[in-house]
């Protein structure tokens, strides 16, 4: 294992890394803790292996950056990066890492470190299908690698509106730091904005491993009938997933035998709704309306609740386009408001009317009677209410004759 951090400036550090997986390439067996509220992830020289994870406050949607059970660190200064968070993170990464403090002094020490490549934004093109765009923002994400310091670079809070976390995913672009899960879906939303035809929808995951437990994230994807993933993991087969599945369900099944060929055991999956378009929205993004048990659930009971979300995501989106009219341009001298129906002619009144006549239970003023309330003559408009009366009585007597 190698890691290569490369220092542009002074008070402005920046990183490049290889690769970097755990010892004879499994997952590195720690914990990772609730990212931003922790008294330990906050305290300078704090041992984050041996950090308890009861010091992890639980805040709002921050189960999915849990790897196991100890805390990762969050860069909350921004870039540059201030000194404060830079050798927190070495001597983070001089813990967790099998070389310990040598390696650390050989990375920081060394005379020439070479200049990583700094991956250039993909570009949209007309040509290129939907298919082929997400495969080239998957990867650009490969291109960014994954971050293996223990230490998040873009603090990402999910109660924040999609315009705060659009604003954090430009500065994604800018930085080309790697990225964890929780980051890759929202640079994975960002760059399918512009695709109105495509939908997508936060997808979580919790598994279990040797009794710890782990948390992993990535953006689900539909379009064409057909259901897809991107993403970032140390696993290739636990990110991203080709627009092959039909059904939502099939999709989870397939992440849930990738899961089975590490030993991990998926206890519980929470499906969001899908994300809105605008870069400028002030709505927060829905990350678990659909949260299911799947270690108590069978087969058919997870596949069942799964299209069931599904339907009800499509439909609201069918719903949202179907009331959405098109915009006309009023023109000088005209109104856009309906036009009004011509009022059908009053039927004769020595007329016969076949239809069975309905009883009413109260009489209702005719325009006669309106007229004499207008005048405020008490007298007339009971008058004209006894004579509506009698002929309403006269109706029905005479339709009753005819019935026998």
């Amino acid at each position: 294992m190698s890691i290569v951090f490369k220092r542009a400036a002074k008070g402005n550090p920046r990183t490049g890394y290889n690769s970097m997986t755990g010892v004879s390439g499994k997952s590195v067996g720690v914990k990772v803790g609730k990212q931003t509220r922790s008294k330990a992830a906050n305290t300078t020289g704090a041992n984050p292996v041996t950090a308890s994870g009861n010091n992890a406050s639980k805040s709002s949607g921050d189960e999915d950056e849990k790897d196991g059970g100890v805390l990762f660190y969050v860069n909350k200064s921004g870039f540059p990066i201030d000194e404060r968070t830079w050798q927190r993170m070495w001597a983070h990464v001089a813990t967790i890492h099998p070389g310990g403090k040598e390696m650390e002094e050989s990375i920081r020490k060394a005379a020439f470190i070479p200049r990583p490549p700094v991956p250039s934004l993909p570009k949209y093109k007309p040509s290129m299908s939907i298919p082929e765009w997400l495969r080239t923002i998957q990867g650009y994400m490969k291109l960014l690698q994954y971050n293996h310091t223990g230490t998040q670079f873009f603090e990402i809070k999910k109660i924040r509106p999609l315009s705060w976390l659009m604003d954090t995913a430009r500065e994604m672009t800018r930085e080309s730091l790697p990225i964890k899960c929780l980051e890759a879906v929202i640079l994975g939303i960002y760059l399918t904005n512009g695709l109105a035809a495509v939908e997508r929808f936060p997808i979580s995951f919790k598994t279990q491993f040797s009794g710890n437990c782990f948390h992993h994230v990535v953006l689900g994807v539909y379009y064409n009938g057909r259901y897809g993933t991107l993403g970032m993991s140390r696993r290739e087969d636990l990110m991203d997933k080709p627009l092959t599945f039909r059904t939502l369900s099939d999709l989870f099944f397939e992440f849930e035998d990738s899961y089975r060929k590490y030993l991990h055991t998926v206890k519980k999956v929470k499906i969001g709704l899908y994300v809105s378009h605008d870069p400028h929205s002030f709505q927060q993004i829905e990350w678990k309306h659909l949260v299911l048990n799947t270690g108590k659930m069978s087969r058919e009971e997870t596949q069942k609740e799964l299209e069931k979300h599904a339907r009800e995501m499509r439909m609201k989106t069918i719903k949202t386009s179907g009331s959405q009219s098109p915009v006309k341009d009023r023109q000088r001298g005209k109104s856009l408001s309906p036009r009004r129906r011509q009022m059908s002619p009053q039927r004769r009144l020595n007329r016969r009317d076949k239809s069975f006549p309905k009883i009413a239970t109260t009489i209702l003023p005719t325009a006669a009677v309106s007229q004499a309330r207008f005048h405020g003559d008490l007298q007339e408009r009971i008058r004209l209410l006894e004579k509506e009366n009698n002929r309403n009585i006269q109706c029905r007597c005479l339709h009753l004759k005819n019935c026998r």
